[in-house]
């Protein structure tokens, strides 16, 4: 039997058949998580807060969150491989902790990844904006331009699932001349501090009240943001062949090789600014469009420009590409208001409605731009709902591998009893960060905002999670499952 059979096999098993094309090798795979993740994004989120409330040693929260995704990481790639299936969260959580707590889960993902590609289209709006025109960026342009961005993205996947992979593969590319090459020729030739700084605050804990201990946790909460998306690759497992062990081979391999960029990176920022002590006081506003500039001249800013944005680029059509599949797995098991229509699949076998629905809703956020304080909290959110997510996702497989309603040990990425100490240091870290992140700070809130700024990630996650709460006990989605007896079965390897 060959594997294209064996793959619709499987997905028969829970219930589904083959509607969407299964066409992407392990590379493409591994191309949109790390398209996804990206480096470039990651680090322009996380440097400039990192140098104004950590210094220079900013680098040591990305390490921390590094190592401590990397948990969250090897988790997900196990569950994947229990898995095959587009859902990712929903479908485990669905499976492993029940239908009620798989549907709130599946409703703040949903909210927190629209809440993404809207926050990648408005910093990349920017990007965009500066390749024609040195001039000041408005507000209403600001939007105008991440609106484009949104449509690039929605495009080019309206066509399919082949030039989504072509643009991806030019993402990376222009990934590796942004992050990789870029800071090789830092490092070795344009280094004008030693690796001491990378020790020293530089008086950044001001801004802190005078605690490092402070500075350093504001930055680890800043820093979470670097490493998110890699759960992108489990959206295509449906389109993957031989996903049970391309896909979770395809999301460690991003996440690691995207974390290694993100530190090559920060460090090589770090060691050739000349002056360091700017960014600490906010006057270098972007720390590493300077290090670029200042180190290999004036003449750099214009394609370096052009590389971050195809960056950026690649970055929104990933985002629009998983988000997309994950409201079709909510949609197909009839979870949310208009389903039939938001599964459909068309002639190219993509859910093109779904993609248009949340493109649409990416770009209603974006007016939110038009004031600042509103745009900072929407930022705030999409980092703060990933890490809740990360955290349920986490309890739920602890819980039930300790219940033994899951056997990891019956998928391909066998990890043993390594596997339980990971899933248990996974739960404490996230337990960890996702306080950090939610901790109400008012150095993190736009100068001027209100306490709903300094708020924003509990206020907003509640009342999302109030509106799902309230869905669930009316419209009771979890009884359109029982519809259909093979999704009412819980199969757990």
């Amino acid at each position: 039997m060959n594997d294209s059979r064996t793959d619709a096999g499987e997905l028969a098993e829970y219930g589904y058949q083959q509607e969407l094309k299964r066409t992407l090798s392990p590379w493409a795979v591994f191309a949109i998580g790390f398209a996804t993740i990206s480096p470039v994004v990651g680090i322009y989120a996380v440097v400039q807060l990192g140098f104004v409330f950590a210094g220079p040693a900013w680098i040591w929260a990305v390490v921390v969150a590094a190592l401590g995704q990397l948990l969250v990481a090897t988790v997900y790639a196990e569950l994947s491989s229990q898995f095959p299936m587009t859902g990712g969260v929903y479908q485990w959580v669905r499976r492993l902790g029940g239908p009620r707590l798989g549907w709130l889960t599946g409703w703040i993902y949903l909210a927190s990844a629209i809440a993404s590609l809207t926050t990648v289209a408005y910093l990349g709006a920017s990007w965009l904006h500066m390749l024609f025109s040195d001039g000041a960026l408005s507000p209403a342009t600001h939007v105008l331009l991440g609106v484009v961005f949104i449509a690039v993205a929605l495009g080019i996947n309206l066509l399919g699932v082949n030039p989504v992979k072509h643009f991806l593969n030019a993402g990376i590319i222009a990934e590796g001349v942004a992050s990789i090459a870029i800071s090789v020729i830092l490092l070795v030739f344009v280094r004008n501090n030693g690796f001491g700084i990378l020790f020293e605050s530089l008086g950044a804990e001001d801004a802190s009240g005078g605690s490092v201990l402070a500075g350093f946790l504001t930055c680890l909460a800043v820093a979470g943001w670097a490493f998110l998306g890699f759960d992108a690759t489990t959206q295509v497992a449906e389109e993957t062949e031989r996903p049970r062990r391309s896909v979770p081979r395809a999301l460690l391999r991003a996440y690691l090789f995207v974390a290694f960029t993100v530190l090559l990176t920060g460090v090589a920022v770090t060691l050739s600014l000349r002056r360091p002590g700017d960014a600490v006081a906010g006057e270098t506003a972007d720390p590493v469009f300077a290090a670029v500039t200042e180190g290999l001249g004036d003449w750099s800013a214009k394609p370096f420009v052009l590389v971050v944005l195809i960056a950026f680029i690649a970055c929104a059509i990933s985002i629009q590409t998983y988000i997309g599949r994950a409201v079709f797995a909510f949609a197909r098991d009839r979870q949310l208001p208009f389903s039939r229509t938001l599964a459909t699949v068309g002639a190219r076998q993509i859910p093109y409605v779904s993609l248009i629905v949340t493109a649409v809703l990416a770009a209603l956020g974006l007016l939110l731009g038009l004031n600042g304080n509103a745009a900072a909290t929407l930022i705030s959110f999409g980092s703060g709902g990933f890490y809740f997510i990360f955290l349920t996702v986490a309890v739920v497989a602890l819980t039930a591998r300790l219940k033994g309603r899951w056997n990891p040990a019956a998928g391909q990425l066998r990890l043993g009893r390594t596997g339980l100490v990971i899933n248990v240091l996974a739960v404490v870290w996230l337990l960890f960060e996702a306080v950090n992140i939610a901790w109400p700070r008012t150095e993190l809130a736009p100068a001027g905002g209100s306490w709903v700024q300094v708020w924003a990630v509990v206020l907003v996650f509640s009342v999302l999670f109030a509106i799902g709460l309230v869905y669930v006990a009316v419209a009771k989605p979890h009884t359109e499952l029982a519809r259909n007896p093979a999704q009412e079965e819980v199969k757990v390897p």
